[in-house]
Parts: C-alpha cells; sequence; structure tokens
C-alpha cells in the first residue's frame, strides 16, 4: 500500500467573482522513501495541492476525491484527527520561514512545541531534542541560542530552524513548499542538501515543490508538472526532462537561460498570462496560451496518454506536438 495515494482531488475556493476550481481532478502516489517535485508557474494549484494534504486550507474550501494516508482518508477528517497526523507523521517546510515562526516565542519553545504536544515530552526533555535538532541542522552555537527569537537569525538560518521544527517528530513524509524561496545561491544549496541528507537519513517520502527546474532535477525522483490547477505531464523526473511532452512543459524549458548564451539575448516567454482561476476554460487550463489550441482544447478535457517509462501526458494534440519535436 502506498504510502499516500490521492485520487481525483477537487480543491473549490470562494473568491469575489464566484467560486473557482483551484485543483482540478489531480492524482498520484507517494511510496515511503520516495522523493517527488511539482513544478509550474506562481497560481498554478501546488501550494493549495499540498495545504489539502495537511488540512490547512481555508474553512470556506471545498475538498472532494481522496487523499489517502497510510490507509486514513483525510478528506472529511475531523480537525482533532488531523491534529494527531499534521506535525507529527506529515511535517511541512513553509516557503517564509519569518512568518511560520511565532516572533514572540523562543526557538526552544517552538522547535520543542510538537515533541510536548504528539510525544507527550515534559518541557525539559524537549527542549534537550530541540538543542539535538538545531545542532543537526547546523544552527551554529546552538546551546548558547536556544532562548533567542526568530528575528536574531538570518533568513538562511531560519529555515533551517522550519526543518528542525519539521523533523522534530520524525515525519513519514516531508513537504517542502519551496524552501529556498528568497534566499541566495550558497544557501539554497545548502539547505536543499541539508533536506536530502536528512530525507535519505531518516527515510522519510519528500514532496518538493519548487520554480526552478534544476532543483528538481537533482532533488527528486518524480515529478508533477502543474498548470491552472491540473497536472499537464507527470512521471519518473529523467523521462519528463528528456521528452517534455506537453506544450507547457516545453515554454517552461525553454524559459530557462542558457550558460554562455550571448549577452542580450533575450529569453523565450509564454505568451500571455495565468489565468485568474474563475477564467479557466472547461477544457485544457493551457488552451488560449498553448499555440496548438484549436477549438476542442476549450471544451475537452485530456485524458492522460501513456507515454514510454511510466511518464503521462494530458494534451489531446499530442500527436501534433510529438511530430514537430521537443524545443529548446
Amino acid at each position: 500500500m502506498p504510502l499516500l495515494e490521492v485520487n481525483n482531488l477537487h480543491v473549490q475556493l470562494q473568491t469575489q467573482r464566484g467560486p473557482a476550481e483551484a485543483v482540478r481532478g489531480i492524482g498520484f502516489t507517494l511510496e515511503r522513501g520516495e522523493t517527488m517535485g511539482i513544478v509550474g508557474e506562481s497560481g498554478c494549484g501546488k501550494s493549495i495541492t499540498v495545504q489539502s494534504l495537511m488540512g490547512l486550507l481555508p474553512a470556506s474550501a471545498e475538498v472532494t476525491g481522496s487523499i489517502r494516508f497510510d490507509g486514513t482518508e483525510l478528506v472529511g477528517l475531523p480537525e482533532r484527527a488531523m491534529c494527531e497526523i499534521r506535525g507529527n507523521r506529515i511535517g511541512m517546510i513553509f516557503q517564509e520561514p519569518m512568518t511560520a515562526l511565532n516572533p514572540v516565542h523562543t526557538i526552544a519553545r517552538q522547535v520543542g512545541e510538537p515533541l510536548r504536544l504528539h510525544r507527550g515530552l515534559s518541557n525539559a526533555d524537549a527542549r534537550k531534542e530541540a538543542l539535538a535538532l538545531l545542532e543537526r541542522v547546523g544552527i551554529p552555537d546552538a546551546a548558547a541560542r536556544l532562548d533567542a527569537y526568530p528575528h536574531q537569525f538570518s533568513g538562511g538560518q531560519r529555515q533551517r530552524i522550519g526543518i528542525a521544527m519539521a523533523l522534530a517528530c520524525g515525519p513519514d513524509l516531508l513537504i517542502a513548499d519551496e524552501p529556498t524561496t528568497a534566499l541566495d545561491v550558497t544557501i539554497q544549496k545548502q539547505i536543499l542538501e541539508l533536506i536530502q541528507n536528512l530525507v535519505a537519513e531518516r527515510g522519510m517520502a519528500l514532496i518538493l515543490i519548487s520554480h526552478d527546474l534544476g532543483v528538481i532535477a537533482q532533488s527528486v525522483s518524480k515529478m508533477l508538472v502543474m498548470y491552472g490547477g491540473s497536472v499537464v505531464e507527470s512521471g519518473p523526473t529523467a523521462a519528463v526532462f528528456a521528452e517534455r511532452a506537453h506544450p507547457y512543459t516545453q515554454g517552461l524549458f525553454a524559459a530557462r537561460p542558457a550558460l554562455g548564451a550571448p549577452r542580450g539575448l533575450k529569453l523565450a516567454t509564454i505568451k500571455g498570462s495565468v489565468p485568474e482561476l474563475v477564467d479557466l476554460p472547461a477544457g485544457c487550463p493551457f488552451a488560449g496560451r498553448c499555440r496548438f489550441t484549436i477549438d476542442d482544447c476549450h471544451t475537452t478535457r485530456p485524458p492522460p496518454t501513456q507515454m514510454p517509462h511510466n511518464h503521462q501526458v494530458r494534451c489531446i494534440r499530442l500527436d501534433d506536438v510529438i511530430a514537430e519535436g521537443v524545443t529548446a
């Protein structure tokens, strides 16, 4: 049995313009110890998807479909039962550590909180565990800084503290939502290596959200490409990178800067912009921005097409796209 099995997940949000589907029937599985990445432009549904796994959606959100975690159905699970899983068996590293950390509580209190809640540790024992966690994630002089506050740490150190909190109870699944946002390149590399080492060391499954295709290539064994709340392409990372069968995936790769490109060369762009959720077409969410668009694309939801190497693509004009060949 997979550790995580998501099937036909839909998330509807209430907006000022009415209800909008933020996640549109996605599905995937994740085995114990497996790593998966999710890529796509801002607003494509990446964070909403993982927030639904954690039960962190707005109260007005409507969730249908199935999210089974180690045999337990999470959709419709009472909040009390969800609290037993969240922070305990599923840990999450949030995108912005300064807002994820409470500015009025010490680091020792925050890192130790899940240990007190889920493991029943005393304050003294939780403090000892918090110190060990901070040392493991590389906080310098951790013993002297246990009683410091978030604002007294750098951005990279705050992210390390967020990782320590997420790992405190030894979760089966770790979710990292763009964990290197706003960090410089050197710190990004350190944080990603730390996450990879900890995942391997503890045998956790990992879901990594990132805009950076290079990060995905180096960090995960399989990936989802999302657009408009839908998964348009998925499969082993190596297969998706090599074949790039969906026009949206091709557009993402074409927009990457090329090493050694002439100075002043303009990057390729995907025409248009991501539409509001309420404006997404009933069919393929990429219809209109895609150069292969025909009338049926606006009305027909593309079924998954199985490619070699357990690779799936959703495009009703896939034969035409493949015939033209991989771009970029």
